[in-house]
């Protein structure tokens, strides 16, 4: 059977319609005829007439038309084609396996190929790999962000199924064909992205500049040279800001108000924030150098939210112990400097206050519960002796919160248990404690303000009040909420702010002799026998435990080592390696003893005493952990090499945690750090 080619749809019925109107006359004509038989004949004769003109034009006429029709089809197709060759937008088609097959004269220029480049789409774009495509698993779109030649680009894929096509088609059979096409536009974002980049450099940023030591600065100079001194850090804050196209207002006399650009802010990050150098500098024979701390707050939504940004950014740089520049965004906290030691502050002010705030906490309340950190040592237990001591002379239940008792505190902790003296649940576990919580129960924290590391975190969550005393300087992750938060990084021990805070908390407050020998210890053994970070109030919260019956002979006798203890400490520090002249590094393997951690530390600690150490760092395989224990004098500041590595702690004392990792990886992750910050001057 011969198949003809025929017309359909609208074009069909145009032509036609001649047809359908000489059946109309037909009926006309007829009706005509009925009324007047001369007048129907001869409209009759017409339409006749009409049909053989009308039929004869139709028959001879449609193969011209289906030629026309033919001929523009195909002009038509490669119009298109053309257009599409043309089009400005680059545009691929690649095959199933993500080959290309066919590109237009945009794509090609932008890839640099001519006409008929068949290779895969990843080797011209290798982000762009195979099962990033559409396929066969559903997914008919996608949509990637890409760079090529220093441009930058959105391209879109978008799956083409021949299925349809093939089963549409006369020319082909369709059966079980699953074939398909990958359609390929790339639209160039470049300039966009460089507008938007140029948008976000001009927005304003919010910094607050504080002078930490004002007052000592001061007082350490003439008087009549006084406001000479306050005049130039006014010009060097002022002509430093300038410089950077920024505006400074002074709100206070050590306070200041900073605007910037965004742009203006990466400068300073580059520069590492030399203001906090160059301030240092002025210098008209005040016995102190003068020192500042920076607050930045960047990528707000409203200038409001970067203002709000740059507070919580300078009491972080405060509350670390000044010196140094914090800049906080919506996502992370960054930290710059910090290389000074921090001033003690003389006064007793804000201790006498933090007390008495303390006490009106505490007297609101039934309960109070007192944790400290993981693994405790002596400091966070005696800390926790003593707020055990304010609360119970408050007349209220106490408990402090302790799981595992480590050989260190086993001496102290050994003074309570199966004393008469104390309750039998002084010292209770997590899973007590969380039971004994409540609404009217206060959390006192005790060094420790990472809530990552409290004894029990969760019990952060079932208490309502929450009180944090604590002298390691705070990171990123801090205790939130906190009723009462009392952070000071310039005091040598918590034990040493207990005490202070126990002077002022109750009128002659009694504390018995085994609760001053815990303080006491506490602050022994933080200050390294009163030989680091130790101030004239580090002796006066001394002297008072001892007025109150800490015996020095005594708390000697508690920390003996045995012979163990003392052997693996001499042999981590005589495996001790001298890396890059100031740098000792050793491993600690007392895999038998109850605590090699705190051996660990302490073999820290001995390896400052070689002529030449500037910092110490000590290795300890523990748990499924590598603990680092870091110490230095004055030269280096250990706290942002462990923060590097995911830790924290004070200048002088730090410390991390590494999981996943060998003590060899550990070393490797540790030595790199080192070179790292050495070549960038942080350290």
């Amino acid at each position: 059977m011969k198949k003809r080619i025929k017309l359909k749809g609208r074009i069909k019925s145009y032509i036609l319609f001649g047809i359908y109107l000489g059946i109309l006359l037909f009926i006309v004509a007829g009706a005509v005829f009925m009324i007047d038989y001369r007048a129907g004949i001869l409209l009759g004769a017409f339409t006749v007439f009409y049909f053989v003109v009308t039929l004869t034009l139709y028959f001879y006429n449609k193969p011209v038309i289906m030629n026309e029709l033919i001929s523009f089809a195909t002009e038509y197709g490669q119009i298109q084609k053309k257009l599409l060759r043309d089009l400005d937008l680059p545009y691929a088609l690649l095959d199933d396996a993500g080959r290309v097959i066919w590109t237009n004269i945009a794509f090609e220029n932008v890839i640099h190929q001519p006409k008929g480049y068949s290779k895969s789409i990843t080797s011209l774009f290798p982000t762009i790999t195979r099962d990033r495509l559409p396929d066969d698993t559903g997914v008919d779109e996608a949509q990637y962000e890409l760079e090529y030649e220093g441009s930058e680009y959105v391209a879109k894929f978008k799956k083409i199924s021949l299925k349809d096509m093939a089963e549409n088609s006369d020319m082909i059979e369709a059966k079980g064909y699953n074939g398909y096409l990958i359609a390929v536009y790339l639209f160039d974002e470049t300039a966009l992205h460089i507008a938007l980049q140029e948008v976000d450099d001009q927005s304003l940023s919010v910094g607050m500049i504080y002078l930490d030591n004002y007052e000592e600065a001061l007082e350490s100079v003439e008087e009549v040279r006084r406001s000479l001194l306050i005049a130039l850090i006014d010009r060097k804050v002022n002509k430093y800001i300038s410089s950077l196209d920024g505006i400074s207002k002074k709100l206070e006399k050590d306070k200041y108000l900073v605007i910037l650009r965004k742009k203006t802010i990466a400068q300073l990050q580059e520069s590492r924030f030399d203001l906090l150098e160059e301030v240092k500098t002025v210098n008209i024979g005040n016995e102190m150098a003068v020192t500042i701390s920076i607050g930045i707050g960047l990528d707000g939504l409203t200038y409001a939210q970067n203002y709000e940004f740059a507070r919580n950014a300078i009491d972080l740089a405060l509350g670390r112990g000044g010196d140094q520049a914090v800049i906080k965004t919506p996502e992370s906290i960054t930290y710059y400097g910090g290389k000074s030691q921090q001033v003690e502050k003389n006064t007793r002010v804000k201790a006498r206050v933090k007390a008495h705030a303390l006490r009106e906490i505490i007297t609101g309340k039934d309960k109070v519960l007192v944790m400290g950190h993981r693994m405790p040592d002596v400091d966070s237990f005696g800390a926790a002796v003593g707020i055990y001591r304010i609360a119970q002379t408050l007349g209220r239940k106490t408990h402090i919160v302790l799981n595992d008792v480590t050989s260190a505190i086993q001496p102290m902790v050994d003074l309570f248990r199966n004393n008469p003296e104390y309750d039998e649940d002084m010292i209770i576990d997590s899973q007590q404690a969380i039971e004994a919580a409540g609404s009217n129960a206060v959390l006192v924290v005790v060094d420790v303000n990472k809530p990552s590391i409290t004894e029990c975190p969760d019990l952060l969550r079932f208490c309502k009040s929450v009180v944090v005393l604590d002298h390691h300087r705070q990171g990123t992750e801090t205790i939130e909420n906190a009723t009462l938060s009392y952070v000071e990084p310039y005091a040598s021990s918590a034990c040493e702010m207990v005490s202070e805070i126990l002077q002022y908390t109750y009128d002659n407050i009694k504390i018995r002799t085994e609760e001053a020998d815990c303080m006491y210890s506490g602050i022994m053994i933080d200050t390294n026998n009163f030989m680091t970070k130790t101030g004239v109030r580090t002796f006066e919260a001394a002297a008072f435990l001892r007025r109150n019956g800490a015996d020095v002979t005594r708390v000697r006798k508690l920390f003996r080592e045995d012979a163990a203890e003392y052997k693996a400490k001499a042999d981590a520090v005589s495996q001790a390696e001298i890396y890059k002249q100031y740098f000792a590094i050793s491993v600690c393997t007392a895999d038998e003893l109850p605590s090699p951690t705190i051996i660990g530390a302490q073999a820290a600690n001995e390896l400052l005493n070689i002529k030449g150490i500037k910092a110490s760092f000590v290795l300890t395989d523990y748990q499924g952990k590598i603990y680092v224990s870091a110490r230095s004098i004055d030269e280096v500041n250990v706290q942002i090499i462990m923060e590097r590595m995911g830790g924290g702690g004070h200048m002088n004392t730090a410390a991390c945690q590494l999981e996943g990792t060998g003590l060899a990886e550990a070393i490797g992750i540790l030595k790199r750090t080192i070179d790292s910050m050495l070549e960038n001057g942080e350290i």
